[in-house]
Formats: C-alpha cells, sequence, structure tokens
C-alpha cells in the first residue's frame, strides 16, 4: 500500500469518528463560519513578482519530524510580517503532527488567507474547514476520483470557499473545471517521496492561463522560483524549508527579501 492510500484509510476513520462526536449542523452556529473569507486572488492583484504561501508543518511521512514543538500563534504573524501573500496550515494529526486548533490560532493571529491543507474527502470536511478559519481548500486529485472531486470542488464554491487543486502528472488535468482557482503541481512523487522540479516545468504549459499556477515541494531556492516564475508559476509553496529553522518567520523573510 502507497503512503497515500495508506494516509487516505485512515483518513476516512478519522473523520467518521469526528462525525460521530460533532455534528456537522454545529460548524454552522460557529461564529468564524460566517465571516467573510480573505481573497488570496484579491491579494495577488497588487503583488508583482513570485508570491510565497508560507507552509506551517511540524512533520511529514518523507522527512520525520521538522519542527515538532513550533506554535501557528507565534509563527503566522512572523511569516505575515515577512511578506508571505497566504499561509498553509497542515490539519492532519497522525502524519503530519496537525490539528485543527492550528488552523483556528493561526485565523486570530494573522490576517493572511489560510490555506487548509489536509487530505479532504467528505463534505464534512468543508463546513469544518470554514468553522475553523479556512479561507481557501485543498483537493488532491491523487486522492479522490474525477467524480467526486468536483463535487467537493462545487460544495466548497457554494461555501464561499477557494479551491487549489493539487496534481502530479498530465493525467490529472482532467480534474480541471470551472470550480477550481488555483492549480498546484506538487514535484513530489506520492509512490517513491522523490522530488524532481523539472515536474512543475514540464506540466506549465499544459495547465490553462485562467488558473493562477502555484508550485509545491522541492522550492528551496531563490533560484528555483524565478526559474519557476518565468514558467508561469505566480504562486511558491514553501514550508520545510523554513520550518526546519529554529525561527521559520527569520527564514522566510531573508527569502523574500532576496526574491525583490
Amino acid at each position: 500500500m502507497s503512503i497515500l492510500n495508506e494516509i487516505i484509510e485512515h483518513k476516512k476513520k478519522e473523520v467518521f469518528e469526528t462525525r460521530s462526536m460533532v455534528n456537522p449542523l454545529t460548524y454552522n452556529l460557529v461564529p468564524m463560519f460566517k465571516k467573510t473569507r480573505v481573497r488570496l486572488k484579491k491579494r495577488l492583484l497588487d503583488h508583482k513578482g513570485p508570491a510565497i504561501i508560507a507552509e506551517f508543518k511540524r512533520q511529514s511521512p518523507s522527512v520525520g519530524s521538522i519542527n515538532p514543538m513550533c506554535d501557528t500563534k507565534e509563527i503566522a504573524p512572523a511569516y505575515e510580517a515577512a511578506g508571505a501573500v497566504a499561509m498553509s496550515v497542515l490539519t492532519d494529526d497522525k502524519y503530519f503532527g496537525g490539528e485543527m486548533q492550528d488552523l483556528r490560532d493561526a485565523r486570530r493571529a494573522c490576517k493572511l488567507p489560510l490555506l487548509r491543507k489536509d487530505f479532504i474527502i467528505e463534505e464534512y470536511q468543508l463546513l469544518q474547514s470554514k468553522a475553523y478559519g479556512a479561507d481557501i481548500i485543498l483537493l488532491i486529485a491523487a486522492a479522490l476520483s474525477k467524480e467526486d472531486c468536483a463535487n467537493l470542488a462545487e460544495k466548497a464554491k457554494a461555501l464561499k470557499l477557494d479551491v487549489m487543486l493539487e496534481i502530479h502528472n498530465e493525467a490529472e488535468l482532467e480534474y480541471l473545471d470551472g470550480n477550481i482557482d488555483f492549480v498546484g503541481v506538487n514535484n513530489r512523487d506520492l509512490t517513491t517521496m522523490k522530488v524532481d522540479v523539472e515536474n512543475a516545468l514540464r506540466l506549465a504549459p499544459m495547465i490553462p492561463s485562467k488558473y493562477i499556477k502555484v508550485a509545491e515541494s522541492g522550492i528551496n531556492s531563490v533560484d528555483t522560483v524565478k526559474k519557476l516564475y518565468e514558467a508561469g508559476y505566480k504562486l511558491f509553496l514553501i514550508g520545510e524549508h523554513f520550518m526546519k529553522e529554529d525561527e521559520p518567520g527569520f527564514a522566510a523573510t531573508e527569502f523574500i527579501n532576496a526574491l525583490k
């Protein structure tokens, strides 16, 4: 069984258990659920050059522990001050060391658009995402059927959440539809866990221009960002490169300043 299949099987059990404890109707009553979303597209209108989505994660299946004691209440405002245009928050517990409270804390600590990065497989998680302060949700093509992905994207838009579709190869371009706002190309092979930035370069011309392109994984140098920017990528999701440092916010500041 691949790591992705393992994660999805566990996620199904996790969502089932959470739903048994928290009725989905409860999320509609949370004050945050009714708040206006922070639009990343709007922020990009005034942004010149490459834009960074700074990610918060404590660990990952590929590298293990990264920064286990970090706190979104401290890192979210630091990323904002660094000049990131958005923040990605890993909320998966077992494999990434995250939790939903991280998303809520980040929402309270900064004004950045927040991407909930998790393995979204059910509508229940969309309601949960909005109640905890997400502005954007991630749908991973490799984790969903085309039909399920389309249904979740449509329901996310109905909730006024923006949608980022993550793809890994040319075949997954078929998942694109009118409810997708951002297309993230993950350079990590989910079978071997190896990273190859050339994947983003290869797929760039195949992604229709109406979608905002996002490069993910293996983005750890200014030169790489500039190369991908010239290929058509506007956004760059960077996590491990910042999070492995004692002060992720400072690392993000240095990196973003070097792009100017």
